[in-house]
């Protein structure tokens, strides 16, 4: 068990949207105020998505990250700016012709999908090291795509959070940071509960924490109401934990969460409880090598 946790908020993604909660944030001040609560709740890294705030689905829109980004550090915030990668690797086949893409597709250059990370340059990005099935669409990221956005990270300097579903990803990435396309010390965060992925349990969070490579940071999440038991054994096996409206929208069983930090809260308590400690950004930049 570590001394001190890092709590990461993943304040809203692309899939739970204001329908299922209504505190899901989704126009860049709603994100950026979400974000900054989970701050002054403990969160020391923000991750980020930006939506579409006339449809509340996911977007790509640089004006909107540049927004929340802007927000963030105008409010004189210390946190860790964590901005995704993912949007653009949704692959669905035509049903009649595999080769012809199916609505709901949407694929994207590596240079689309990681240019709002050029312009506002934040000191952590997602890089999904992981082509798997989704339900029913193909999550696309292969591995010559994966060392441009790399590449493209390094040079603005953000660290890529190596973000993985299950073992054989673990094992791409020693690929890519054996190449160079990844500093050392790299920082990994087991994504746990997703379907088709690992499962959201002690021994495959414990199995893919053994697989990492030696000197990597790590982070876990799991899904639903996986969320907080993943929690507890990420402290345990003293890596850092995920929470967030991204990932899960429940307080607890039945009763919706009011906000990220109500669930960054939540988390600080399971750490503390638990012996550790939670990290302040400065001591995440420390132990994350981002200086």
């Amino acid at each position: 068990m570590s001394d001190k946790t890092i709590i990461t908020c993943a304040v809203t993604g692309s899939a739970p949207t204001p329908g299922k909660n209504p505190a899901v944030p989704v126009t860049p001040e709603e994100i950026a105020n979400s974000a900054l609560a989970a701050e002054k709740a403990g969160a020391a890294i923000i991750h980020i998505h930006v939506r579409d705030p006339e449809t509340t689905l996911r977007s790509m829109e640089l004006s909107h990250y540049r927004e929340v980004v802007e927000r963030i550090r105008a409010s004189g915030s210390e946190m860790i700016i964590n901005l995704t990668t993912g949007p653009g690797a949704t692959f669905k086949p035509g049903d009649m012709n595999p080769e012809v893409v199916a609505e709901g597709t949407l694929l994207k250059s590596a240079a689309e999908r990681v240019q709002h990370i050029e312009a506002l340059k934040p000191e952590i990005c997602s890089l999904d090291v992981a082509t798997m099935n989704f339900s029913a669409s193909v999550f696309l990221n292969t591995p010559d795509l994966l060392r441009e956005m790399a590449d493209r990270a390094m040079v603005v300097g953000a660290k890529p959070e190596i973000e993985v579903f299950d073992t054989g990803q673990i094992e791409l990435a020693k690929k890519l940071i054996s190449e160079g396309h990844i500093k050392n010390p790299p920082y990994f965060q087991l994504c746990l509960g997703i379907l088709y992925g690992a499962a959201a349990t002690p021994e495959s969070m414990m199995h893919m924490r053994n697989c990492l490579p030696e000197g990597a940071s790590w982070s876990a999440f799991g899904i639903s109401r996986m969320q907080f038991p993943m929690v507890a054994q990420a402290v345990l096996l003293g890596g850092n934990v995920r929470v967030g409206m991204e990932d899960n929208i429940y307080l607890k069983a039945g009763e919706l969460a009011p906000s990220n930090a109500s669930l960054v809260e939540k988390a600080a308590s399971i750490i503390e409880h638990l012996g550790s400690h939670v990290a302040t950004p400065d001591e995440a930049r420390k132990q994350l090598d981002l200086y």
